[in-house]
């Protein structure tokens, strides 16, 4: 095995980039990158902290949920979760981010690089109230890169067919595995109760 350390030895291992893969970035948002946002319910944000460690965390909700308040900018509210706030401490170490938006069924994926920051401006907040309950936050994402990422990757997956879905207890339930990876005693919920309690801290 030899370790690939240079550009150079990397580019000689593929053919060159295709002209449409480069013309395909944007540097704004126009009418297929916003209608991809109002009907994605979910989106993959990655962002490094200070150490320079990567982390990716996923956001869902209903379809719409990100606003695009500009061409240039796009709004995402932060909803109940586990309070780590990894992501959140990383923006504020270094604000660049990368965004994968997916709407289920279809094979392509939207893909965003651009600047965050973190905003509680009442009326930004006003704007993600939901059974009048206003998010903590909203990341405010500056677009500097956005295109379409080809289907390949979905098609090879199957991700959205039917037929390659598992059922859910293909794994034990995740209280029973924190517990096996943590080596400790705690308390484990059933799969009912687990997902009861999820939807309970719903908005």
């Amino acid at each position: 095995m030899a370790r690939i350390d240079s550009i150079e030895a990397l580019t000689a291992k593929y053919p060159p980039v295709t002209e449409r893969a480069v013309l395909k970035e944007m540097t704004a948002l126009e009418k297929h990158s916003r209608r991809f946002i109002e009907l994605s319910p979910f989106l993959v944000i990655g962002t490094t902290g200070k150490d320079g460690r990567g982390d990716n965390s996923p956001r869902g909700e209903t379809p719409g949920f990100v606003q695009v308040l500009s061409d240039k900018l796009i709004a995402i509210p932060d909803r109940p979760g586990n309070n780590r706030l990894d992501t959140f401490k990383n923006i504020i170490a270094n604000p660049n981010v990368g965004l994968l938006f997916m709407i289920p069924g279809v094979p392509e994926i939207l893909r965003i690089n651009g600047r965050a920051e973190l905003r509680d401006d009442a009326d930004l907040m006003q704007r993600f109230v939901v059974n009048g309950r206003p998010p903590r936050l909203v990341v405010l994402v500056n677009v500097d890169e956005a295109y379409l990422h080809c289907a390949k990757a979905i098609m090879r997956s199957g991700l959205w067919d039917a037929a390659a879905q598992h059922p859910r207890t293909v794994l034990p339930t995740m209280g029973e595995m924190i517990r096996d990876q943590i080596g400790r005693d705690i308390a484990v919920e059933s799969q009912a109760e687990l997902d009861a309690r999820h939807r309970s801290q719903f908005y």
